[in-house]
């Protein structure tokens, strides 16, 4: 017989409105610095459970003698960030589930307004709160910043963070908005929602599964959104540090499965010869600047795809694409390198698709 893919220290209460669930791999250190304002601002609104994702140190252990009244998830095995939450939200019965990274320090009042920004409309199916920087406090962080978009060629940025700029926030994005996707994070989901559509591709493993999600989401018609009268502070690369090989290739491979699957079929053949140029420019600058690591991960991301393209196939078959908004019909790279626009306001908003 199979052993189980996730055990339980002990049942969830059965439904709870909102449950905050915690993903945690070899983070200890988080849940030492962090899980305790989690706890501090949450267990009024929310159930908090940590869902442990086969780490190999002691964080189940840390968590059974430090905080024995937390529910706690154990994965059997270390599917990365898409199968570790589908695999373990199995186990959680709630109207909305709040996926929170474990290297985020949450404040006062986080859930309430964006739970109350999701009551009001059933369209949204998913929204983040603002996300700002730990160690720089004024500035936004990457992984979401107020918001995430995506360019008419696959690429990601935010409200806030373009590339690698990040804006300092002087409220200049606090209005609430419907966006392209909202971060991995901490994002606010449907349950319902999430079940609707199979939760994260699995075989994404980690980078990018949100997007993937979010954008199938919307060719069914639901909204995405951002909350900035809730904040956040996360630390970022908790898991995989920024300059890595393997992140590198993750993001180029989902990247290029995350068009495939979505794009409108007129938008499909110029949009992949587009990037075919482009990986290709990206992979000669690695090369060029000594990064033979990274300049491979290009090659072996491609190489990927094409070797599972029937499966990538059957995927695309089972969605029913739409034009969508809150695509910027633009080029986000010419943009920011060639034209040196480094802030959202800088965009012309009559490129982003209603």
């Amino acid at each position: 017989m199979q052993p189980a893919s996730t055990t339980t220290t002990k049942l969830p209460e059965p439904l709870t409105k909102t449950a905050v669930v915690i993903l945690n791999w070899n983070g200890k250190k988080f849940l030492e610095k962090f899980l305790p304002s989690v706890l501090k601002h949450s267990q009024k609104q929310a159930s908090v459970i940590v869902a442990d994702n086969a780490s190999t140190d002691d964080s189940v252990a840390f968590l059974k003698s430090v905080f024995p009244e937390i529910i706690t998830i154990q994965n059997q095995q270390n599917g990365g960030f898409a199968k570790g939450y589908n695999d373990a939200l199995k186990h959680v019965d709630a109207t909305y589930y709040i996926l929170l990274n474990s290297d985020i320090e949450v404040t006062g009042n986080w859930i309430q307004p964006v739970i109350d920004l999701m009551d009001s409309d059933p369209q949204i199916a998913a929204c983040q709160p603002k996300i700002r920087s730990y160690h720089q406090p004024e500035k936004f962080e990457y992984a979401g910043a107020s918001g995430g978009y995506i360019d008419g060629y696959g690429y990601p940025f935010c409200r806030g963070r373009i590339f690698q700029h990040l804006e300092e926030d002087h409220d200049q994005y606090n209005e609430p908005a419907e966006v392209f996707w909202a971060t991995g994070a901490c994002m606010f989901v449907r349950a319902d929602v999430f079940r609707k559509f199979g939760g994260f591709d699995e075989d994404f493993f980690a980078h990018m599964e949100e997007i993937d999600f979010c954008w199938r989401v919307k060719h069914a018609g639901y909204k995405i959104m951002v909350c900035p009268q809730s904040t956040v502070f996360h630390v970022g690369g908790g898991t995989l540090p920024k300059q890595s090989s393997f992140k590198t290739y993750l993001n180029m491979r989902n990247n290029i499965s995350l068009l495939y699957k979505n794009l409108p079929s007129d938008r499909l053949l110029p949009v992949f010869i587009s990037r075919l140029i482009l990986d290709g420019v990206a992979a000669f600058k690695f090369l060029v600047d000594g990064g033979f690591q990274d300049f491979w991960a290009v090659v072996r991301a491609h190489m990927s795809f094409y070797r599972r393209f029937n499966a990538h196939r059957i995927k695309r078959r089972a969605i029913a694409h739409r034009h969508v908004s809150c695509i910027y019909h633009g080029n986000i790279v010419a943009d920011h390198f060639l034209k040196g626009k480094k802030k959202f306001s800088e965009l012309q908003q009559r490129k982003f698709s209603k």
